[in-house]
């Protein structure tokens, strides 16, 4: 027991881990409880499998609608399955007006309709507990085999391929969010960040199916917490060691412009919009020259073993934070 004062954020993983574990018995029908590196939950329905997640956008209000859809959108795309129905919780602040929520609700039906996507529900409201637009969003997806991937289906010798560069999601948030971006890096780059969300975009539902097809059988999509979380959760979910090459690392130039600029550490920054994919060792090399030849930014960057933790070739660990290194800035600023 702690009355240590948490800093806004995930929580901490030790203590997350804790709050998941229970010694009451699985049901049947849940096929993936809530756990530690999971993004979505399973559970079985006749003739296959309902895939659920739900994940709140809490660090922008710039396009939160559609920033709510791709999030949530990811969160089912890495169990290998499609999304398919979306339901959206909007909490609005005082003082909104009618075209900023009809400009909210217009981007959040772009994006579902972009990615085929329902709106099957929700709940909306005008709140004084928020400063800024809250949009908590749940996505659900079928698969009508029952088949679908975890996390921790990562295995000993696998190869980890990034798909996608990082940190998308944190360019994105901070040239929106922060004033000082706009004169920290060129006009180029700052122009790049601000529209991230769409160009080169933060969804990874079509390099997940994609890596699926190819042999993928463990995926995971790093977010709050940026590349380093996302490493430290795959690895953690396995049970295994993570070794990682610095150098062939996909990084998204105006996000390391930015994060350099404001002090902050690229791999602990949003990072949503990159993918990790665990290959068989001798499957990855063809998956890679095969995603690259079809357009998407694809890296080996690392590989299983036994043990625990992320470390480089030359046997330094991979900081981790604790706390994702955009909301440290936005508390900041």
């Amino acid at each position: 027991m702690s009355d240590t004062v948490l800093a806004s954020g995930k929580l901490p993983a030790a203590l997350l881990r804790d709050l998941l574990a229970t010694d009451e018995p699985t049901l049947p029908e849940l096929l993936l409880p809530p756990r530690a590196g999971e993004d979505a939950g399973v559970i079985a329905v006749a003739d296959g499998a309902l895939v659920v997640a739900g994940d709140p956008v809490t660090m922008t209000g710039a396009d939160v609608g559609a920033h709510a859809v791709l999030v949530n959108a990811n969160d089912i795309a890495v169990t290998g399955v499609r999304p398919r129905w979306f339901l959206a919780t909007i909490l609005l602040p005082e003082g909104v007006n009618e075209d900023e929520i009809r400009a909210l609700f217009s981007g959040m039906r772009a994006m579902l309709k972009k990615h085929d996507i329902l709106l099957v529900g929700g709940h909306i409201e005008i709140t004084a507990s928020v400063r800024q637009t809250v949009v908590s969003g749940h996505m659900l997806g079928y698969a009508p085999d029952g088949v679908f991937l975890r996390t921790a289906d990562l295995q000993t010798g696998d190869v980890i391929l990034q798909i996608g560069t990082a940190p998308v999601e944190a360019a994105a948030v901070l040239a929106n969010e922060i004033a000082a971006a706009e004169q920290a890096v060129s006009a180029e780059l700052w122009h790049a960040a601000l529209g991230a969300l769409n160009t080169p975009g933060i969804s990874v539902i079509e390099p997940a199916l994609r890596a699926v097809s190819l042999g993928a059988h463990a995926l995971h999509d790093p977010t709050e917490g940026g590349l380093s979380a996302g490493l430290y959760e795959m690895a953690e979910a396995a049970g295994l060691a993570l070794q990682l090459n610095e150098d062939a690392v996909l990084w998204f130039e105006p996000g390391i412009a930015l994060c350099r600029a404001l002090e902050a550490d690229p791999w602990g920054a949003l990072a949503s919009g990159a993918l990790l994919a665990a290959f068989p060792a001798d499957g990855a090399e063809a998956a890679c020259r095969t995603l690259i030849a079809e357009g998407y930014s694809a890296a080996a960057i690392a590989h299983a073993g036994p043990g625990a933790g992320v470390k480089f070739s030359d046997g330094r660990a991979l900081p981790r934070y604790e706390r994702d290194e955009v909301l440290r800035l936005l508390s900041a600023s």
